[in-house]
């Protein structure tokens, strides 16, 4: 069973000291082409993981079952962003698991991310939303993280844009190093088919920074300050080498649903939901 009695509680505060070369570099494993990343003005909107990464798999880990731990996968993740983290930044950041709860397949486990500046000033909030592949569990506590589906009958209507992007062949060592995600199944092509995988997947954080400097490029005038929140759904994951598209819908008022699949029409990632400042 999961530890139920351990939704709610935040985890102890971790801090975090940005510098330029971290940030930079996390650009540069994303192939990020938005100058104010690059330069190290201000860091990509899904560095926000980086300084969270080891509060948000803690807390999540801690109350599940030691046997069913490794049965892991990254369901979804939504960033809300309250300005951009910036080099220089003393951050603060604090996990919270706040619901649990069974499918016919497994269990979700969706657990809150906080970061903070010297201020106390909320800086972002993330929703980390985890799934348990077979695992069981009785009772549903607390509640789930915001719905960014995309809305009925969005996709029958035409994109206000297509953007082309491709994955490196050494994508996933680049973003590991940048990252600190050091996962087997990104690094290590005999692991990944020892576990059922075609060979090395991209990380799904990795796609989702993807979409992320897409969107801006394209809807923000590369203003990454204007980005308010970026929600993905992690349905297959990508491939280093592969060609890969985002394709995307005006809901109105800076606001944007999107999908990204491969060159073979597979979707990496659905329900996408980027919000943007006037």
């Amino acid at each position: 069973m999961f530890t139920t009695n351990r939704v709610g509680l935040w985890s102890d505060p971790t801090e975090f000291r940005v510098t330029a070369d971290r940030t930079v570099a996390y650009a540069e494993a994303t192939n990020d082409p938005i100058a104010a990343h690059l330069d190290g003005t201000v860091a990509p909107p899904v560095f926000a993981v980086v300084p969270g990464f080891s509060a948000m798999a803690g807390q999540t880990l801690a109350l599940v079952p030691e046997e069913v731990a490794g049965k892991i996968l990254h369901g979804q993740h939504d960033i809300h962003l309250r300005r951009p983290i910036v080099p220089g930044d003393v951050l603060t950041t604090r996990a919270q698991v706040v619901g649990v709860h069974s499918r016919r397949s497994g269990v979700v486990v969706t657990t809150v991310v906080e970061t903070r500046d010297e201020a106390a000033e909320l800086v972002n909030e993330q929703y980390f939303t985890a799934f348990f592949r077979e695992a069981e569990h009785t009772g549903d506590v607390g509640r789930t993280a915001p719905a960014h589906s995309m809305p009925e009958g969005v996709a029958g209507l035409d994109a206000v844009a297509t953007i082309a992007q491709r994955f490196d062949d050494d994508q996933t060592f680049r973003y590991a190093k940048a990252s600190g995600d050091t996962m087997p199944i990104h690094l290590d092509e005999d692991f990944a088919r020892r576990v059922g995988l075609p060979g090395i997947i991209v990380h799904g954080l990795c796609t989702m920074a993807f979409a992320s400097h897409a969107l801006i490029r394209s809807f923000a005038a590369d203003d990454p300050g204007r980005l308010r929140r970026l929600a993905v759904r992690f349905s297959a994951p990508g491939r280093p080498g592969q060609e890969i598209s985002t394709r995307v819908w005006s809901l109105g008022g800076d606001q944007y649903a999107f999908t990204t699949v491969d060159g073979e029409g597979a979707r990496l990632l659905t329900d996408g939901r980027a919000e943007f400042a006037a």
